[in-house]
């Protein structure tokens, strides 16, 4: 039985940041708020960008989580170190491996925010300071009873958002979207491995 666990997805805590940093008001079905509140963000918006970045989030965000659970494509990246692959080829090939994100919508521009830096850094001193926890305490060990009639349904690839309050998704046949919260607290974890249904 192999589980990857896809700890914190890159582009979906950028998304997440751009929501709350820029307090847009978005619709439909999305993640609670961050554990680590940023700070506002430095930038004002304009009322069209605040309107245009508010109606593209909840698409952008169901694409990127989306790709989040695929499984990683090996091929793909085999063939990206390719030192002959032409130009055009190797962008797209890049395209599809790391797949959608703010920046490749709206551009790196949004994350020169002092308000982004400073919560990257809390991130990473937060995951460098953090001691290792034994084998036995990682929450898929324990709750393996819970964890192997999900795997047997499907399940190869836990996606986690670093988000308080409960929120899981099935992400297509083989993911489940948690957020942290979830995964860590042993009842409610085995309650999201239980509703895993490959769709």
């Amino acid at each position: 039985m192999v589980i990857s666990i896809e700890d914190r997805p890159h582009a979906a805590d950028e998304m997440l940041w751009v929501r709350e940093a820029y307090g847009l008001d978005v619709e439909g079905d999305v993640p609670p708020l961050l554990t680590d509140t940023p700070a506002p963000a430095a930038r004002e918006l304009t009322e069209a960008e605040r309107s245009r970045w508010a109606a593209v989030w909840p698409s952008l965000w169901r694409r990127i989580i989306e790709h989040a659970g695929r499984p990683t494509d090996h091929a793909a990246m085999e063939r990206l170190m390719d030192r002959d692959l032409p130009t055009e080829q190797r962008e797209t090939l890049l395209s599809q491996v790391v797949g959608p994100s703010w920046r490749s919508e709206f551009g790196e521009d949004v994350f020169e925010d002092p308000s982004y830096r400073e919560w990257q850094e809390r991130s990473f001193e937060a995951a460098r300071s953090a001691a290792p926890r034994p084998l036995d305490e990682h929450p898929e060990r324990r709750d393996l009873e819970a964890l192997v009639p999900a795997w047997r349904r499907g399940l190869e690839r836990i996606v986690v958002l670093a988000c308080r309050g409960p929120y899981v998704r099935t992400l297509g046949p083989n993911a489940l979207l948690v957020t942290a919260e979830i995964r860590e607290e042993s009842r409610t974890y085995r309650t999201a491995l239980a509703s895993f249904v490959a769709e």
